[in-house]
């Protein structure tokens, strides 16, 4: 076994290259070798990039060519109260980021949350996708091979499962443009996100098309599905979990816990994650739903790119009388379309972002199958939604700039 000082000499020599360490040492002095290899390359100094906590040999199907971590200050907001369908009880929500005032808004939203006891939230549909593309001669082939695939929903049920201990095939919807045909495969992944589980399973199936109908597959992956890109299809079908959080806010803690009013908040919401969402032609019409899920992923170990798709939300807010004399209540709600989470695989085995599931209580697989990925689903939602709350009621009562200016961001 070479010292890392001698396999960065090869290195720089062209005797090897940088994928190839893990073959000639361990895992640990593999990624000190490229660090140095790296460092002399590019006249900068790693030390920081190199102190980490986890085993090198953790990372292996995370990354490749692993030098180091990039280390993101983590904390927590909360707890709030949650009454899911998965998710129930208190929680804290740890978010990893690096935009200052972030945690202290979402900390706000969730403070109001709680006083009025509690946010309620549901996963109201589960399917994850992967739409094939195949080539066919015309319109004919084309119908002839969506007429099988009808009429045949179970043979590539049994092929799709036969990959697979835990997903399940919901369905498979055609769509055909030209001489393209598009099969988008819907899976139940259980506790997983489920994108690996869904390519392997429909490229299984589809090695059953090609056999049984003139289709000829082009690629596993036609973009339909839609992967960590905005997509109409993902706002309108959905994609992963489909998660709702709501709330209903006594008028009073409006004023004295957020320095507004009902009425403000729901005219802010209409002017601004409404008018001018839809003015903009955005899929998301939300305030800044991305944030929190891009903390929350950072901090869990989900795919941080399908923050694209976690961006498609919808906030709404309206008032709600009361049965007294006094101010107006606030309903307040956020709507995932596709919110993409898992407890188990891909970066939740690495040691902190499993701690953060830990911390709430979620990690690994669920009794029942799926029912840890649904809470972490309405959890992420409720503190999405507090964010909404506090960052409309800074807009409407026009402290936001002051905020900042305040907190030193």
């Amino acid at each position: 076994m070479s010292d890392p000082e001698t396999l960065a000499d090869r290195l720089r020599a062209g005797e090897i290259r940088l994928h190839e360490l893990e073959a000639e040492t361990d895992h640990e002095t593999a990624a000190t070798a490229r660090r140095r290899f790296v460092e002399r390359e590019t006249d900068t100094d790693l030390e920081t990039v190199g102190d980490y906590a986890f085993a090198a040999e953790e990372t292996e199907t995370a990354i490749e060519n692993l030098v180091g971590a990039a280390q993101i200050p983590l904390g927590v907001a909360g707890p709030v109260p949650i009454d899911g369908g998965a998710a129930d009880g208190e929680y804290y929500l740890p978010l990893a980021t690096t935009e200052g005032a972030l945690l202290a808004s979402v900390n706000r939203g969730l403070s109001v949350i709680r006083r009025a006891g509690g946010a309620t939230a549901r996963v109201t549909k589960n399917a994850m996708t992967r739409a094939p593309v195949f080539r066919v001669d015309g319109v004919v082939e084309a119908a002839e091979t969506v007429e099988w695939v009808g009429e045949n929903e179970e043979r590539l049920r049994e092929a799709a499962e036969s990959t697979t201990n835990h997903g399940e095939l919901l369905g498979v919807e055609p769509y055909v443009v030209g001489d393209s045909v598009f099969l988008r495969f819907a899976y139940d992944t259980k506790d997983a996100m489920g994108m690996n589980m869904a390519t392997i399973a429909t490229r299984e199936a589809c090695e059953v098309v090609e056999a049984e109908t003139p289709a000829s597959l082009v690629a596993v992956s036609g973009n339909l599905c839609s992967d960590k890109k905005p997509a109409a299809i993902n706002a309108i079908e959905g994609r992963g979990r489909s998660v709702t959080a709501d709330v209903v806010l006594p008028g009073e803690f409006v004023e004295s816990r957020l320095g507004t009013t009902a009425e403000g908040i729901v005219e802010a919401n209409t002017r601004k994650n409404l008018i001018g969402s839809a003015k903009a032609g955005s899929l998301g019409f939300n305030a800044h739903a991305a944030n929190v899920v891009a903390a929350a992923f950072l901090a869990t170990g989900q795919d941080e790119a399908h923050v694209v798709e976690g961006s498609n939300a919808i906030t709404t807010m309206d008032t709600r009388e009361t049965d007294g004399d006094g101010s107006a209540d606030l309903y307040a709600s956020i709507s995932f379309a596709s919110l993409q989470v898992g407890t188990v695989g891909g970066g939740t085995k690495l040691p902190t972002q499993a701690e953060s599931l830990d911390l709430l209580g979620v990690r690994g697989g669920g009794d029942p199958a799926g029912e840890n990925a649904d809470a972490l689903a309405e959890i992420i939602a409720v503190g999405a939604l507090a964010g909404e709350l506090s960052l409309l009621a800074a807009l409407s009562s026009r402290h936001l700039a002051s905020a900042h200016e305040e907190l030193g961001r």
